[in-house]
């Protein structure tokens, strides 16, 4: 079983992800692995004490990578899009 501070790693904060805030009160968290979509809505939600309406996840492959002769695979990582009612803010800075 994850526990609930296991389940966010972080926010991320791009141009994209900023644009989705911004047209759809929208937040991308970096997330733990094995944490399904009811864990994300839940870690949120006691967290930032606000409502989620809907979580979408995606699994981001490693990326390989060079030095020299060593050839190597970047972690893969899980993200989540998770959208907020339109009254509740979660405050990033």
């Amino acid at each position: 079983m994850i526990q609930i501070y296991d389940v966010i790693k972080r926010p991320l904060v791009t141009e994209r992800t900023m644009a989705l805030l911004d047209g759809g009160n929208t937040y991308v968290f970096s997330v733990h692995m094995k944490a399904n979509k009811v864990q994300i809505r839940n870690a949120v939600e006691r967290l930032f004490d606000v409502k989620v309406t809907k979580v979408n996840t995606a699994k981001v492959p490693g990326k390989p990578r060079r030095r020299g002769r060593v050839v190597f695979k970047t972690a893969a990582w899980k993200k989540a899009f998770v959208t907020l009612r339109d009254e509740d803010v979660i405050e990033l800075f």
